[in-house]
């Protein structure tokens, strides 16, 4: 298996995906070690000389933070962080993302001014490696003071407790080190500020938000491509994207959009037969307005999410350079808790407008019989599939109400203004998976209707939907629909594109 160093220098989204399969096995580079070796050494001598108490090293925690502790309890007050924490409740999150959380976390402590001790990062190392995956829960995390549930969840581990997924299966974490013997990692007894520095933390948030960025960016150019599948089984018109039209207005994604669209759709002689109408509707004719929005939109939060998973976001903050260590804010997700709530609108204009290609494509005109099917009448087509379409476009404008817009004060009111990111993040993922159904049965549609015109369309099109026939077959008499539903789902989840192709910043 691949070895992915995991340091200072950014992580390409490649690399991103490979964490997400669980396809690398992953190690601290020697400047990351180096760094935290430095920043523990720089903590431990800290202490010793300050007369002050250091938040979070030899106190107690949020409101608490006025109580001091005495040495003899500073572990101890670091495990009973942990343990109080694991508050998370509802259902766990995807594995992909748990591995996402466990790398940002290392990632975070390779910047070195974290004060955690290296053999804790290496037993994190460890547990990734091993294949076994903290349990952490959807539901606990308010987005500020990091996400402090969550990341207890990932940490419960690391002291041989909590629960993790193993082999298929939710087990007790003993029992998972038992199975694994010689391969398991070495649990810790943690020092001062250790548990501090695994809670805190915007990794749950920023590990939905790469995981999202990774199927957003497939999402975009799906939705160009299924849209320039969609007018020309639409007989629709070239002019709209052609390049003149788009130099008068070059937003960035708009031409981005506009010249996908273009190319694809130039080599298809269908879009150059002379036509009656002289204009297609704005789901076709402004895709590049719409798309290229959305675009806009996803360049914007990805430049936001790259600044934050090459960050520290843990508190206090070590600095050695100023002999300080500094109670802060870092652990605030609102950068991200914004760009979150953005990425799911973006994506649900994706959504958005395909459902209304989708519509035109059913409705019985331009030489296409009503809903797709030969004999209209006896059978209802691809009637009802435009519904769930329309179902789940509706369900992702609830989703896009945004979280941002929320705060709950905790803690007393020491923490009085809460970002609600980690509720961003989940409902964004809901958005995402929501989306590649909302495709799917577009791409359905338009490969109905381009059987049915009988098209003559380009070989990167026609290549492309011959591999989509081979998992749902044209549509000759009504059958039972749902499997065609998920096959078309999943035909766009399993499709292999080529990363110089997706958009990048």
């Amino acid at each position: 298996m691949k070895r992915l160093e995991i340091g200072t220098t950014p992580l390409s989204y490649v690399d991103y995906q490979s964490i997400a399969d669980g396809s690398v096995v992953i190690a601290l580079s020697e400047t990351a070690r180096k760094k935290i070796v430095a920043s523990r050494k720089f903590l431990e001598e800290k202490s010793v000389r300050s007369i002050a108490p250091i938040y979070g090293v030899n106190t107690g925690f949020g409101s608490l933070c006025s109580i001091e502790v005495g040495t003899e309890d500073l572990g101890r007050l670091q495990t009973n962080l942990v343990r109080s924490h694991a508050c998370g409740t509802g259902d766990p999150i995807d594995q992909a993302i748990v591995r996402l959380i466990i790398a940002l976390k290392l990632k975070s402590f390779a910047v070195g001014v974290s004060g955690v001790r290296l053999e804790v990062c290496e037993s994190l190392v460890q547990m990734f490696n091993s294949g076994a995956l903290p349990v952490i829960y959807a539901q606990g995390s308010l987005g500020a003071s990091g996400d402090l549930a969550p990341l207890a969840h990932m940490s419960l581990p690391l002291l041989g407790e909590g629960s993790l997924w193993f082999n298929g299966e939710i087990l007790e974490t003993q029992t998972v080190l038992n199975e694994l013997g010689a391969k398991a990692w070495t649990t810790n007894t943690l020092a001062s500020k250790e548990g501090l520095a695994l809670l805190n933390g915007t990794q749950f948030m920023s590990a939905h938000g790469i995981y999202a960025t990774l199927h957003a960016r497939r999402l975009d150019y799906f939705s160009d491509f299924i849209g320039a599948l969609s007018t020309a089984a639409h007989d629709g018109r070239i002019e709209a994207f052609s390049q003149g039209v788009h130099a008068t207005r070059p937003q960035r994604g708009q031409v981005l959009t506009a010249k996908r669209l273009f190319e694809w759709l130039n080599e298809t002689p269908i879009m150059h037969e002379e036509k009656v109408h002289v204009q297609d509707p704005y789901s076709f004719r402004c895709m590049p307005q719409v798309h290229g929005a959305s675009k806009n939109a996803l360049w914007h939060a990805m430049e936001v999410i790259e600044t934050e998973v090459n960050s520290a976001t843990d508190n206090p903050v070590v600095l050695e350079d100023e002999d300080a260590v500094v109670s802060a804010g870092n652990f605030h997700g609102q950068p991200l808790a914004l760009v979150l709530d953005y990425m799911a609108l973006a994506l649900h204009e994706l959504g958005s407008i395909s459902e209304r290609r989708t519509y035109q494509l059913i409705s019985g005109r331009r030489g296409l019989p009503p809903f797709l099917t030969p004999n209209p009448g006896l059978n209802s087509g691809l009637m009802i599939a435009q519904y769930t379409a329309a179902g789940i476009v509706s369900q992702n404008k609830q989703y896009c109400t945004p979280a941002s817009a929320d705060s709950i004060e905790s803690s007393n009111g020491q923490e009085d203004h809460v970002s609600m990111g980690a509720n961003a993040a989940t409902k964004l993922v809901k958005v995402v998976d929501n989306l590649y159904q909302i495709l799917g049965i577009e791409l359905l549609n338009a490969s109905q209707a381009l059987h049915l015109r009988k098209a003559d369309i380009s070989p990167t099109m026609q290549s492309y939907v011959t591999s989509f026939r081979e998992v749902v077959p044209v549509i000759e008499e009504d059958r039972y629909l749902h499997p065609d539903l998920t096959a078309s789902s999943d035909f766009l989840r399993s499709r292999s594109l080529e990363d110089d192709v997706l958009l990048s910043l």
